[in-house]
C-alpha cells in the first residue's frame, strides 16, 4: 500500500510535524512557482503576442486551467494501481518542465509566424496539463499519508502545505512578471519579453522535481522508515487498516459510466452551443467527465456504507467548491485586464505591472497560513472547531464580501476614472482568508474521508471540482463588458461602440466588420439570463453565486455532519 501504515494512539497526540512535511513543502513550492508565474503570464501572452481577443484568452485560460484539474482523475488512478506516489510526482514534474519550454519556444517564434506559436503554445498546454495530472494529486495524498487519519495535526499540516503553495506563487507571480510582463516608459509592452517569464518557471519546476528526487528516500518515509508512496503492492496479509486493498468495479459498471459520460457530454455540449470550441467542446467533456468519474467511484463493490456516505460528502462539498473557485479564479484573466485597462496601479511611487497585482494572494497567505494553522489546533482543543463544510461556508463568504468590496467602489466610478489599486489589494485579502478557509481545508478533508484505496484517486475528484470551477471561470471572465480603451479604439475606427451597444446605432455590415477587426463584440456580454452592461453588474454576478453557495451549504453542515461519522 502506498498510503501511511497504521500508527498508534500516541502518534494524534505528537507534537510538531514530520520531516518530509518539509520536502512535500519545498516540491510543491517550485511547482506552484512554475504554475503561477506561467499563468500570470498567460492571457496578456495570448492577447499581445498571439493576437487573441479578451473574452477569446479568457476562454483558453479556463480551459487551461479546467483541464490542468480534469487530468489529476488519471494520475490519481494511476498512480493508486500502478505507479505509486513517488514515481508519479517525477514523471509529471519533468513532463510540466518540457511543456514550459515550449512556451518558451512559442514567445520566441511568434514574431516570424503567428500561427506557428499558437500551434506550440496549444501542445505547450497540452503537456504542461498531462504532466500536471500525474503531480497535483500524489503530492497531495502524501502529505495525508505522513499522519494516521485520526492525527489532529492533520488540518494545520495541510495549512502550513497551503503555505509553501502560495510562497512558490508568491516567487513565480513576483519574478516571471518582472521579466515577461515588461513595459516601455511610454506604456508600450515589451512582447518579446514574455520567453524570459516562461522560461524562469520552467527551470523552477526542474528545481522542485530534483530536489524531491534526492529527498524522498530520506524524509518522505513512515516513523519506521518505510517509503510512502512507493508502488502499491495489494498485499492483503500486511493491511492492517480493516479497509479493503483494491477497488473493484465491474465491466457493467464501467461501460455504464462510459456511457454517461457520453450522454452528459452531449447534453452540455448541446446546452453550450457556442461558436467557441473551448467552450462548446472542452468545458462540456471536463463537467461530463467529472460527474461520469465520480459516479464510477461509488460502483465500487468493496465499499462499505460509512465509506460511500463519506464520499458523498466529498461530493456534496466539492459541487459548492465549484463556485468558489470559478470567482476566485477570476485573478488570472477578467482581474488581470481590469487591472490592465481601467486600474491606477501606482502604490507608493511603483506601476505595478498588471499580472503582478494577484501576488497580493500569496503574500497575505503567507502572512496569515500560519496563524489560521494555530487558530484551529487551539479551536480544537476547546471543542469549538468549526466542522469542514461549516469552514468552507464561510471562505465562500468571504470570498462573496471581498467581491462586495470592490463592486461597490466600481459603481462610484465616471467617466475614465480609474479604480485605486488599493482596493484591489483589499479585495485579494478576504480572497485570501476565504482560501485559507476553504482550500487547504478541504485537502486535508480528503485525507480524513478517503478509503486508503482511493486516497489518490478522490484527491484527483476533489481537483475536479477546481476543473469545473475553472472552466466556468473562464465563462464568467468572458462577461467582461467593454472598456473605456474599447470605446476610443472604436471611435478611432469611425464606430460608435456605446451606440451599438444600446441600440441607438444600427450595427451595419460595414460596422460589424470593423468591430471583428478590433476583437470587439457588438452586444453587450450576458449571463443567466441578465445583460451586464458596466462593471458593478459584473463584479455582482461575483458576489451572488459564491454568497448563495456559502448559504446553502451552511444550512446543509447538519446533515453532512452525521454522513462524516465522527470526522470533523
Amino acid at each position: 500500500m502506498q498510503t501511511a501504515v497504521a500508527q498508534g494512539p500516541e502518534t494524534a497526540s505528537q507534537k510538531g510535524h514530520p520531516k518530509g512535511l518539509s520536502v512535500l513543502f519545498a516540491t510543491e513550492m517550485w511547482e506552484r512557482f512554475n504554475f503561477y508565474g506561467m499563468r500570470a503570464l498567460l492571457t496578456l501572452f495570448l492577447v499581445n503576442a498571439l493576437q487573441f481577443s479578451e473574452a477569446e484568452s479568457s476562454y483558453a485560460y479556463g480551459g487551461f486551467l479546467g483541464l490542468c484539474y480534469l487530468t489529476p482523475m488519471l494520475g490519481g488512478y494511476i498512480s493508486d494501481r500502478y505507479l505509486g506516489n513517488r514515481n508519479c510526482i517525477l514523471l509529471g514534474g519533468f513532463v510540466m518542465g518540457i511543456g514550459q519550454l515550449l512556451m518558451v519556444l512559442s514567445a520566441t517564434v511568434y514574431a516570424g509566424s503567428v500561427e506557428t506559436a499558437r500551434l506550440v503554445m496549444w501542445l505547450a498546454l497540452f503537456v504542461i496539463i498531462f504532466g500536471n495530472g500525474f503531480f497535483k494529486p500524489n503530492i497531495s495524498s502524501m502529505v495525508g499519508s505522513l499522519y494516521p487519519k485520526n492525527d489532529n495535526r492533520l488540518d494545520a499540516a495541510f495549512t502550513i502545505f497551503y503555505m509553501g503553495i502560495n510562497m512558490g506563487a508568491f516567487l513565480g507571480m513576483l519574478i516571471c512578471p518582472i521579466l515577461g510582463d515588461v513595459k516601455l516608459t511610454d506604456g508600450t509592452r515589451v512582447v518579446s519579453a514574455f520567453k524570459w517569464g516562461f522560461l524562469a518557471a520552467g527551470l523552477a519546476m526542474f528545481i522542485g522535481t530534483i530536489l524531491f528526487y534526492f529527498l524522498k528516500n530520506k524524509y518522505v518515509v513512515t516513523p519506521d522508515g518505510k517509503p510512502i508512496g512507493a508502488k502499491p503492492t495489494f498485499n492483503p496479509a500486511a493491511n492492517t487498516t480493516g479497509e479493503a486493498d483494491k477497488a473493484k468495479f465491474t465491466s457493467g459498471a464501467i461501460l455504464g459510466c462510459a456511457a454517461l459520460l457520453v450522454a452528459l457530454f452531449l447534453t452540455f455540449h448541446f446546452v453550450a452551443n457556442d461558436p467557441n470550441p473551448i467552450k462548446s467542446w472542452i468545458y462540456p467533456f471536463i463537467y461530463a467527465t467529472g460527474i461520469s468519474l465520480a459516479v464510477l467511484i461509488l460502483t465500487d463493490k468493496s465499499i462499505s456504507t460509512v465509506e460511500r456516505q463519506r464520499i458523498l460528502v466529498l461530493y456534496f462539498v466539492a459541487f459548492f467548491v465549484i463556485f468558489f473557485w470559478a470567482c476566485f479564479e477570476q485573478a488570472g484573466s477578467s482581474l488581470t485586464f481590469i487591472a490592465d485597462k481601467q486600474t491606477d496601479r501606482h502604490l507608493f511611487g511603483w506601476d505595478m505591472p498588471p499580472s503582478f497585482i494577484q501576488n497580493a494572494n500569496s503574500i497575505f497567505i503567507i502572512i496569515f497560513a500560519l496563524p489560521f494553522s494555530a487558530l484551529w489546533l487551539k479551536l480544537g482543543k476547546r471543542n469549538l472547531e468549526p466542522i469542514s463544510p461549516v469552514k468552507q461556508a464561510i471562505g465562500l463568504a468571504l470570498l462573496s464580501l471581498g467581491f462586495l468590496i470592490i463592486a461597490m467602489q466600481v459603481k462610484s466610478l465616471e467617466g475614465g476614472a480609474k479604480l485605486g489599486v488599493s482596493w484591489l489589494i483589499i479585495m485579494y485579502l478576504f480572497h485570501t482568508l476565504g482560501e485559507l478557509c476553504l482550500s487547504p481545508i478541504g485537502l486535508s478533508l480528503v485525507a480524513k474521508l478517503a478509503p486508503a484505496r482511493f486516497s489518490s484517486l478522490l484527491m484527483g475528484v476533489w481537483f475536479l471540482a477546481n476543473a469545473a470551477g475553472y472552466a466556468l471561470a473562464g465563462t464568467l471572465g468572458a462577461l467582461l463588458p467593454p472598456n473605456p480603451d474599447n470605446y476610443a479604439d472604436a471611435a478611432k475606427a469611425g464606430v460608435d461602440l456605446q451606440g451599438v451597444l444600446n441600440g441607438t446605432v444600427s450595427a451595419t455590415p460595414e460596422i460589424l466588420s470593423k468591430l471583428k477587426e478590433l476583437k470587439l463584440s457588438a452586444t453587450y456580454p450576458s449571463f443567466a439570463g441578465f445583460t451586464i452592461h458596466n462593471l458593478f453588474e459584473f463584479f455582482m454576478v461575483f458576489v451572488i453565486l459564491p454568497g448563495t453557495a456559502a448559504v446553502l451549504l451552511f444550512l446543509i453542515s447538519p446533515f453532512l455532519k452525521k454522513w462524516m461519522h465522527g470526522v470533523k
